[in-house]
């Protein structure tokens, strides 16, 4: 285990993980939960940065985890915290949910 956390656009998500094969994957999104009501991707698991170290069992730690915020910043954070915490396949959602709406979806909420 490096401990580099690997970056992961938008687009490449969806070209690892499309639709049909969503389920072999999961996305975490660490955001505070007043963020969630101004924008959210379905299917995403949500526990806030600061629940994680409490919360790491309910992470399948078998399974890849792309973990995602606003920008990139914090979940950049936890995908280095869950690397040093038995996690292997951990990437980061390179420009969070702000990179999904201009990149993908515009009908998901910019704040």
């Amino acid at each position: 285990m490096t401990g580099i956390v690997e970056e992961l656009s938008p687009r490449a998500f969806l070209e690892r993980w499309p639709e049909e094969r969503r389920d072999e994957v999961q996305l975490l999104d660490v955001r505070e939960t007043q963020e969630l009501a101004l924008a959210s991707l379905p299917r995403a698991a949500h526990i806030s940065m600061q629940q994680i170290p409490a919360r790491l069992d309910e992470l399948d730690a078998t399974r890849p985890i792309v973990v995602m915020c606003h920008s990139g910043q914090r979940s950049r954070y936890v995908a280095a915290f869950l690397l040093a915490n038995r996690f292997e396949q951990v990437f980061n959602l390179t420009g969070g949910i702000d990179a999904w709406s201009t990149q993908i979806d515009p009908s998901v909420p910019r704040y």
